[in-house]
């Protein structure tokens, strides 16, 4: 079976291209992102590979069905930029890798969380120029605040037992509350205004777009912490900007992800003018860290979207349960 991945880059091929052999197939490396004008190029192979900034739509999947595509796969967890609808009309299955490396993901959070609140990154800066002041650099303890959740996939139960070794208390928000989680559930509204940290780990969804909006942010404490590692989208960054300009009324942000990252977010953009005017106000603020969408990228996570990748495509191609199949 041949196997066509888009968005790829030099450290995909490291890990796919040995299992190629191990399962039998044929894979074949892109570097453009699938989208309406790239869907040509899946022509001759029976699955297509994609990533989060991949876009799926209905006329891709329309195209994808008639170059004879049997599978969609999502070397990621997310699948919000798939047309559900469009590949179930079509008959064609959409896989995802769920639970490649919770902790990853988690640890990362976290390290966004340290870094802006303790301003690693602007003592790094001074002390490599050898600018030993301190002034200016005072964060918070982080023990004995209170953490918000929001989500708690097993992303989400990563971020928690963090938060907890932290010595923090630790409250959740999700749609579907795990009743076996020893976690204090509440409404986002109380989330909100409770919490000293608070830390995305949801799928986008319609509910979930902008669920940090105008209203969700004025019900936050002053000096708040947001974290986002999961999609941009979850936060309106036109209300983020704003509430940033007020001084002292948000103590930091770490976004990992960006809601207009497609263009941009995997790419080097240094010899050029920044014509995202929200992200260059973002990077402006000195209590703003942005990494662009790098919170999986470990070895462990990406042997392990590799390998369950080759095995979703396995099971499509010997008819086997899709046990990973977006339903």
């Amino acid at each position: 079976m041949k196997i066509v991945l888009f968005s790829t880059k030099p450290y995909d091929k490291i890990w796919f291209e040995p299992l190629s052999g191990q399962y039998g197939m044929e894979v074949k490396f892109l570097e453009p992102k699938l989208d309406e004008d790239t869907v040509f190029m899946a022509k001759g192979s029976e699955l297509v590979c994609a990533f989060v900034n991949d876009i799926l739509n209905d006329k891709v999947i329309a195209e994808l069905k008639r170059l004879e595509i049997k599978g969609i796969l999502m070397r990621c967890a997310g699948y919000n930029n798939v047309d559900l609808n469009a590949a179930f009309e079509y008959g064609i299955p959409v896989m995802r890798v769920p639970g490649y490396s919770p902790e990853a993901v988690a640890e990362f959070a976290m390290g966004l969380c340290l870094t802006v609140n303790r301003y690693i990154h602007k003592a790094y800066a001074r002390t490599r120029d050898f600018n030993m002041n301190i002034n200016g650099l005072m964060g918070r303890d982080l023990c004995n605040k209170t953490a918000g959740i929001i989500g708690t996939g097993r992303i989400g139960q990563a971020m928690i037992r963090i938060c907890k070794g932290f010595g923090m208390r630790v409250m959740a928000y999700d749609v579907y509350p795990n009743k076996n989680l020893d976690v204090e559930y509440v409404d986002l509204d109380t989330l909100f205004s409770k919490s000293d940290l608070i830390s995305l780990h949801c799928p986008l969804t319609q509910e979930t777009h902008y669920i940090i909006d105008e209203h969700a942010l004025s019900l936050m404490p002053k000096g708040v912490y947001i974290i986002n590692t999961s999609r941009g989208p979850l936060i309106k960054t036109s209300a983020l900007i704003q509430e940033l300009k007020v001084p002292g009324r948000i103590g930091g942000v770490g976004l990992d992800v960006y809601e207009e990252e497609g263009d941009l977010f995997y790419e080097d953009h240094s010899n050029e003018i920044m014509e995202d005017e929200q992200l260059a106000r973002l990077a402006s603020f000195p209590n703003v860290i942005i990494t662009s969408h790098q919170g999986y990228f470990t070895r462990e996570a990406m042997q392990a979207i590799a390998i369950e990748t080759m095995e979703n495509a396995y099971a499509i191609e010997h008819g086997t349960e899709l046990v990973n199949q977006v339903k």
